[in-house]
């Protein structure tokens, strides 16, 4: 009798070690947090080789005075959305970029606000510049959360996110400002005869002298859209952005664009978990604090249409739809994705990341750093996908 006690036991053992390999096998792999990430390999940044200016004819700084009216100054503005109390920090952000491109070109800044300007505001801002200024009041019907959100939802959606350590969840302004900066500020009456815009925020730094004209170089070039730093968002943030907009796509197919960039948009070789919990999208997204762009591509049809459904769909306060995202999906989508290009000799920092070129002309930053933050922070750049699936230019 003791031998069918002992095979019951081997039985068990095999059946236990079974299950255990099996487990191996299929249990989901852990998702890392930020503090426990150890860098991957980097790449080596591009920023590290001798950077010049783009290719081709470019204008030069020759007839830009501020009086001339005939200067060769196209319809284009620096654009920024600024609080009162963030003076200071929009004066630093100006005085770096007039000392290194718009005093010499002398493109006009037109200055947004969900309150009037204050007296100090417009004389402190004026002081950095020779060329025009403009202070604009935002319409109400433009900031104002719309009729079909849910209050009380919001408020719940806020309070998950904050849990979650989403920044700036539970900030209604924040998701206001989102959906403004997404599709609806390129509707200001101010800017109804402006086509280009280059996107200046408070706190930001310029390193490096620009002598051309960068908004002739979008027009002559055909170039819809210029970013500097390409990076991952929270996924968490953003989990019915992707779905919404598939099904947008599913009712729309004509727009797509046969360039596009659909490749980088859904990558999941190189940070599969964020695919995972956005719902197929990497949220590779070009950081729109920095971008120079053709306001003709969001007045199109093709993204109205793609807005307002999104806008109708809620996630920019039920979740935290970033312009960031909502952007570059439509880009990356819509575009051909050779009207796409990286301002590389343009050196930036929005804190922590960088854009920092190889240049005699830049000073101030690290030759080819992207972060000053802690090394997990290197993971969330996501120029590798776009040099892999688009391109450099």
């Amino acid at each position: 009798m003791a031998a069918p006690k002992v095979m019951r036991l081997l039985a068990t053992l095999s059946c236990l070690l079974f299950l255990y390999f099996v487990y191996q096998i299929y249990q989901p792999a852990p998702i890392a947090k930020e503090n426990d990430f150890k860098p991957d390999e980097p790449m080596r940044d591009p920023n590290l080789d001798l950077t010049f200016e783009p290719e081709g004819p470019l204008w030069r700084a020759d007839d830009y005075s501020p009086d001339n009216p005939s200067a060769p100054r196209i319809n284009a503005t620096l654009l920024a959305l600024v609080r009162n109390s963030e003076v200071h920090d929009m004066v630093s952000s100006m005085r770096d970029l007039e000392r290194t491109w718009n005093s010499k070109f002398n493109y006009p800044w037109t200055f947004f606000n969900d309150e009037e300007f204050t007296e100090e505001f417009k004389q402190l801002t004026k002081a950095e510049t020779k060329a025009e200024c403009y202070y604009e009041l935002i319409p109400k019907e433009h900031w104002e959360t719309p009729s079909w959100i849910n209050e009380e939802l919001f408020q719940e959606s806020a309070t998950m996110l904050k849990e979650q350590d989403i920044q700036y969840a539970n900030l209604k302004s924040y998701h206001q400002m989102c959906r403004w900066n997404s599709g609806l500020f390129y509707k200001h009456p101010a800017l109804a005869n402006t086509r280009y815009y280059w996107r200046v925020e408070p706190k930001v730094h310029f390193f490096c002298d620009v002598d051309y004209d960068v908004f002739r170089y979008m027009e002559d070039n055909n170039k819809t859209y210029g970013f500097t730093i390409n990076l991952y968002d929270a996924p968490q943030s953003i989990p019915t952005l992707w779905p919404e907009t598939l099904k947008f796509v599913a009712a729309h197919p004509e727009y797509i664009h046969e360039n596009n960039a659909m490749s980088w948009l859904t990558d999941k070789n190189r940070r599969p978990e964020h695919n995972i919990q956005a719902n197929g999208y990497s949220t590779c997204h070009f950081w729109s604090n920095f971008e120079i762009a053709d306001m003709d591509f969001w007045r199109s049809q093709t993204y109205e249409d793609y807005f307002n459904h999104l806008d109708r769909a809620g996630g920019f306060f039920y979740e935290r739809w970033g312009d960031a995202p909502v952007h570059s999906i439509a880009l990356g989508l819509f575009e051909d994705a050779s009207k796409v290009h990286w301002f590389r000799d343009i050196g930036y920092q929005h804190i922590p990341y960088f854009n920092c070129p190889n240049s005699p002309k830049c000073k101030g930053c690290v030759t080819g750093r992207f972060t000053d933050g802690e090394a997990w922070l290197n993971k969330e750049d996501c120029r590798p996908n776009w040099f892999k699936y688009v391109g450099m230019d």
